[in-house]
């Protein structure tokens, strides 16, 4: 009986072991880059610190992720969402002279997306600025296996000539063989901007960003283009510089 009972002692404890030591490899944070720049404007660079802790140990997705910033008497924390590859660019997008930590991760997904977010110091305290949307965009199937895409609202719309999937479309019971459209008010399926990435605009204009925004037909491989559009912030908001359609 009594070696029964050290049997199990000695196998509770080192499932307690096996257990803890799970725990910490799962907490366990990782240094991912280091970063120096003047962040704040008080002519000093920081030091920035992006760390994550890894879904597990067999993985490279990060589901935690955060920066850490420290100065010569102070901290800053910054969390973001998880994803592969995180990475901070740091780059003056606000133009008010200091440099702003813009982050991106991948989110691993089939349609390409990646997560984003543009953080700024000013007077010691952490804001964060929202990222541009479309909210322009519309596009619909026509008859006779075409698709208008409106761009924007004082532009005339782009037409497409969708004949080459008229087999797909019919189908899908989208027309029928005549090119008649079954269902009126058809819409297109429009992606939110899966990518960001900076761009000089000019010298003395400084940097803006530049987005890319998927558009396809009746399924997400369905793909018809990408809209492009260079973004300039100013007066506290992000306005539309260009807007341009690229077919696939």
């Amino acid at each position: 009986m009594k070696y029964l009972i050290t049997i199990i002692f000695i196998f509770l404890v080192s499932l307690g072991l096996s257990v803890n030591n799970l725990k910490a490899t799962e907490t366990k944070a990782t240094l991912i880059h280091t970063y120096e720049a003047d962040v704040t404007g008080d002519g000093q660079h920081e030091k920035i610190e992006l760390k994550g802790i890894l879904f597990s140990p067999d993985t490279t997705f990060y589901r935690k992720v955060w920066a850490s910033i420290t100065s010569n008497n102070q901290k800053w924390k910054i969390n973001y969402n998880g994803g592969y590859d995180p990475s901070l660019q740091l780059i003056d997008l606000n133009h008010d002279t200091i440099k702003d930590i813009f982050y991106q991760s991948a989110t691993g997904g089939s349609g390409g997306l990646y997560n984003y977010q543009l953080d700024t110091i000013t007077n010691d305290k952490i804001s964060n600025i929202p990222l541009p949307e479309q909210t322009y965009l519309s596009g619909e199937f026509e008859d006779n296996f075409n698709v208008t895409i409106q761009l924007t609202p004082s532009e005339k719309p782009i037409q497409i000539d969708v004949k080459n999937r008229a087999d797909d479309y019919i189908r899908l019971g989208i027309y029928n063989k005549e090119g008649k459209l079954l269902e009126t008010n058809k819409s297109v399926m429009i992606d939110p901007i899966a990518f960001f990435e900076p761009l000089l605009i000019s010298e003395s204009k400084g940097y803006g960003l530049k987005s890319y925004q998927q558009i396809s037909g009746a399924y997400h491989a369905d793909r018809l283009g990408t809209v492009e559009t260079i973004w300039y912030f100013e007066n506290g908001k992000w306005i539309i510089l260009q807007t341009k359609w690229i077919p696939s």
